[in-house]
């Protein structure tokens, strides 16, 4: 499944669309802890997270996540908001849990197997 996929499957709303949308996604991955998703997030995940900062960004790029999902209702402060435009980074979001954010990327993977 690609980023774009995930997009027109309409359960997430877009924040920021990347250039890139047909990058695939390997799996759904969760972590709100930076340094952690830093050194264990897979390539091409779909990060699941509330964490909506700069730093997320960052870390979303030198892991090189397919896209940030932003779980909880939380949002991209406006200088993030202008990093991921500046970076090409699909960024978006989900009102419920992380964990049923993850699960219907998981659902959707499986579904495409």
């Amino acid at each position: 499944m690609t980023v774009e996929e995930l997009i027109e499957s309409k359960k997430f709303s877009v924040i920021n669309k990347a250039s890139n949308t047909n990058k695939e996604i390997s799996k759904p991955y969760t972590c709100d802890l930076l340094s952690i998703a830093m050194g264990k997030m897979p390539e091409r995940a779909a990060w699941v997270t509330v964490m909506g900062n700069i730093n997320t960004l960052a870390v979303s790029a030198l892991a090189d996540a397919s896209c940030i999902i932003l779980a909880e209702g939380c949002a991209l402060d406006e200088v993030a908001k202008m990093k991921a435009k500046e970076q090409d980074i699909t960024v978006l979001s989900y009102d419920g849990p992380i964990f049923e954010g993850a699960l219907i990327i998981y659902n959707m993977l499986v579904a495409n197997e």
